[in-house]
């Protein structure tokens, strides 16, 4: 079987997976080294989110490039929002905000893998195909962290809520720990977190055994253990031995069911998040940080989401917007009260930004050329503007920032130095993320 290209009927045949699921080595206890560094909550805006309606409006452009929107003023002197963040601009004193992102890559796949691994995809074809999620990729950041600083409380290193990035027949690649394999995947959840019926149980296999299940089902082991072969051919190096009884422990363990009993949150708090799977994907967010998790992806929304060729304005005025103003400000409000907010980083971005110009439909089509996202918490200095962009939000005017930057700052905040060795399927080191630690967000 090819790693490059994983068959689907094949993946469901090996009857375990940790993308979509969970690994049962993946959930094993981390060797006894003591895990430091802060958390991270990435709000992602899946599709891209367009710079001009929200942080880096330009309300003295010609039409066809401002937009519909009007603009508020912000906490911070002379510096606007657009009109639908109004709780967000009322808590920039607590922001950094940063208006220079660039990169060349206007694809929603590897641009997506590039965020959410730190690294640009290694080229492999023009194709969508060729860029969909493949162990050739670079890992997730729970990935790296279960490599170099693993947790030791028996919680995962990496959460991603509250759903998978799929359309059609592509799977977006950045989703698991790709070169290092299944067994540092993360767990992924497929669930969403505002219905009367999410529990913990919304974390699956591929094939669909819950967590409920499997403990009324221990006999699934004998299955997968007869299965050596295939799962050796999938994922080498994996092996379901004495450790699985362990496994299966943490698998139902009753602090891994606190962390996402959402309903041990009080009605008050929930409204102030929305209920929508926007906020109530934030609030499971915080609940996990304070359980021990690391690091914490928030898909904010389906795979495309956020990619307003058509209806742009509409779009990010009735349900966008709203979910990411009342949700991210509820999560910085709910961990300053619990004196968390500078132990963990929220860094709100998506894959690019959107043209500057308005098309036809009306909507703004893919643009990394220039772009922007907010840093709140862990550490960083608020009430601050890093970089410049030019008057129609179309190119960075200052030195720009590239998602690899993101990473390294990410990393960093973990407690992991960005410039790390690890090494690919191959044998051969290199380093776990190129970019550069975001030095301004610290010191203004």
């Amino acid at each position: 079987m090819s790693f490059s290209r994983i068959d689907r009927r094949d993946l469901l045949q090996v009857g375990c997976s940790s993308f979509l699921g969970l690994t049962l080595p993946a959930l094993l206890r981390a060797a006894d080294k003591r895990r430091q560094g802060k958390s991270v909550i990435l709000v992602f805006q899946t599709g891209g989110g367009s710079q001009l309606e929200t942080f880096d409006p330009k309300p003295d452009a010609p039409a066809h490039i401002r937009g519909e929107f009007n603009t508020i003023q912000t906490k911070i002197p002379g510096v606007l929002f657009g009109e639908h963040l109004p709780k967000l601009a009322d808590r920039t004193d607590k922001i950094a905000v940063v208006r220079s992102f660039s990169h060349p890559d206007n694809r929603h796949l590897s641009g997506t893998h590039n965020t959410l691994t730190g690294e640009p995809q290694v080229f492999r074809g023009n194709a969508n195909e060729d860029k969909e999620l493949s162990r050739l990729d670079r890992p997730s950041y729970g990935g790296g962290i279960k490599l170099l600083n693993p947790t030791t409380n028996g919680m995962p290193c990496q959460v991603t809520l509250p759903r998978p990035l799929i359309e059609g027949p592509l799977t977006w690649p950045g989703q698991h720990a790709g070169f290092l394999g299944p067994k540092y995947d993360p767990w992924q959840v497929n669930s969403d977190p505002n219905s009367e019926k999410f529990k913990v149980h919304g974390i699956q296999m591929m094939d669909g055994i819950t967590t409920s299940r499997l403990s009324n089902r221990v006999g699934i082991l004998k299955e997968l253990n007869q299965q050596t072969k295939r799962l050796d051919q999938f994922a080498r190096g994996i092996q379901f031995t004495s450790q699985q009884e362990e496994a299966l422990n943490l698998l139902t363990s009753p602090n891994i069911a606190k962390a996402f009993d959402i309903r041990a949150e009080n009605d008050e708090l929930r409204d102030k998040y929305g209920r929508s799977e926007y906020g109530q994907t934030l609030i499971l967010a915080r609940r996990l940080v304070e359980h021990g998790v690391p690091y914490v992806q928030c898909n904010m929304g389906i795979v495309q989401s956020w990619d307003t060729h058509s209806d742009n304005f509409p779009r990010l005025k009735n349900k966008l917007l709203p979910g990411i103003d009342h949700g991210v400000s509820a999560l910085m409000d709910d961990l300053e009260q619990r004196n968390m907010l500078d132990d963990v980083l929220i860094v709100v971005v998506g894959e690019f930004g959107r043209t500057p110009t308005i098309n036809k439909n009306p909507g703004r089509d893919h643009w990394a050329s220039g772009y922007s996202g907010i840093f709140i918490g862990g550490g960083v200095r608020g009430g601050q503007v890093i970089g410049k962009s030019d008057k129609h939000a179309g190119h960075p005017e200052t030195t720009p920032y590239h998602p690899n930057d993101i990473g390294a700052t990410i990393y960093s905040t973990l407690g992991i130095d960005p410039a790390s060795i690890i090494r690919d399927r191959e044998n051969r080191p290199m380093h776990l993320n190129n970019g550069k630690v975001m030095e301004k967000l610290y010191t203004g």
